[in-house]
Order: C-alpha cells, then sequence, then structure tokens
C-alpha cells in the first residue's frame, strides 16, 4: 500500500466496487475489467484503476481483475477478513431495523450488543440479542472486544453515548443522532442523517424542474 494518504472518496468507493464483484463472483463471473466495472457502478474506469492502485497492482494488463482475489484483498483492506463486533445504542424503531438487519450481514461485522435507557426495553430482545441498560455499555464494550458503536439515540443524548463509547475505547461510530459528535481525532465518526439527505433530494427536483424549463425555452 502507498505511504500517502488515502481520501475519504476513495474509502467509501470500495465496499461498492466489493458489492459489486460479490455479484460477479455469485455468477461465477472469473474476472471483470475496469470498464466493466465502470458501466455496470457508472463511474470512470480510470478512477477505479486509481483507486485500486492505491493498495497494489491487481490488475493484469488484457485480462482485468481477477474476481476471486480481488474480493479478497479490497476485503483484507476494509479489515472484513477479522471479525468486527459492533454496538447498537437506542432500541427504538430506527434500531431494532439495524439490529434486525444483522441477519443479512456476512462481511464480519456483526450486532453483538444493544442497549437502551427505556425500562420497559431492557431485557427484551431483537434478533437474539438482549437489550442491555446504557451503564452496561462501557463494561460491555471492553469484555466483548466492540470496536464500532451505532448511535441511534435522540440528538440530546447522543454526545453522553458518543462520550461513554470512547471511555470504552471504541475505534469508531456510525451517527443516526441529528446531531455533530465531538470525539477525539482518533475515533472516527460517520454521520447517517436522513434528513439533510431528503433536503438535498428536494434541491435536485426543483433543479430538474428549472432544466426543463429552460429546454421548453429554448426549443420555442
Amino acid at each position: 500500500m502507498k505511504s500517502e494518504k488515502i481520501s475519504d472518496a476513495v474509502v467509501r468507493r470500495l465496499p461498492v466496487y466489493l458489492r459489486f464483484l460479490n455479484e460477479l463472483s455469485r455468477r461465477e463471473v472469473p474476472t471483470v475489467s475496469s470498464q466493466e466495472l465502470g458501466q455496470k457502478l457508472d463511474l470512470n474506469p480510470a478512477q477505479i484503476r486509481k483507486d485500486l492502485a492505491y493498495f497494489g497492482d491487481f490488475g493484469r494488463k488484457g485480462i482485468g481483475y481477477d474476481v476471486s482475489y480481488l474480493i479478497e484483498k479490497i476485503r483484507q483492506i476494509l479489515n472484513l477478513d477479522q471479525q468486527i463486533n459492533v454496538a447498537l445504542i437506542g432500541a427504538g424503531n430506527l434500531g431494532q431495523a439495524l439490529s434486525n438487519y444483522n441477519a443479512y450481514l456476512k462481511d464480519n461485522m456483526k450486532i453483538v450488543a444493544v442497549f437502551d435507557a427505556s425500562p420497559h426495553k431492557i431485557g427484551t430482545q431483537i434478533n437474539n440479542i438482549t437489550i442491555q441498560p446504557i451503564d452496561e455499555l462501557v463494561d460491555t464494550v471492553r469484555s466483548n472486544n466492540i470496536r464500532i458503536g451505532i448511535i441511534t439515540v435522540p440528538d440530546v443524548e447522543a454526545q453522553r453515548v458518543a462520550d461513554q463509547l470512547v471511555a470504552a475505547g471504541i475505534g469508531a461510530i456510525l451517527n443516526f443522532a441529528p446531531t455533530i459528535l465531538k470525539v477525539p481525532s482518533e475515533v472516527r465518526v460517520h454521520a447517517a442523517d436522513f434528513t439533510t439527505d431528503l433536503m438535498s433530494l428536494a434541491y435536485y427536483l426543483d433543479a430538474g424542474k428549472e432544466h426543463t424549463e429552460h429546454d421548453a425555452k429554448m426549443a420555442d
């Protein structure tokens, strides 16, 4: 792997490549070119080659990429060749949906603990995982080698939960709460904000309308 810093955009594209490569593997396709990847993923083939070249020389000129080999290498790059335990904090509707999705995860990432503050939920189960009280979070994270936390609590509680995850030694957080978390630089946070995404989509609806009106005027 090259010593230069890899951009977030490159890292975020790797799972996209992996998902499509897994599809090719299920169809028993042995090799794939960057052109084929680009066409299917609507990406520039040169960008795909550049992304993969950050991590090694995986392709062969005139042949392309060996699908099985590239799957193995991308899984290693993403640390998916090892078990990654995940904790979910907040057993509301979203938290329950994410926990139930656990059954479909096949890349060594698994939600192994769920926490909530509600006495009515503590002790009940989601997908065979018993919901624990928040005050057990730090000990559970440490004893189960949990490395990623998913926060689905209300925004007013999110920072407190993040602080507990950091104190427990968590390495990364996926935050669904609509607030900005403050964590040490060594802890990675990715925000998943449905509201922001929906608002940005609304802009493109208007933009599409403007383009249509502009095209109509040009036609006149």
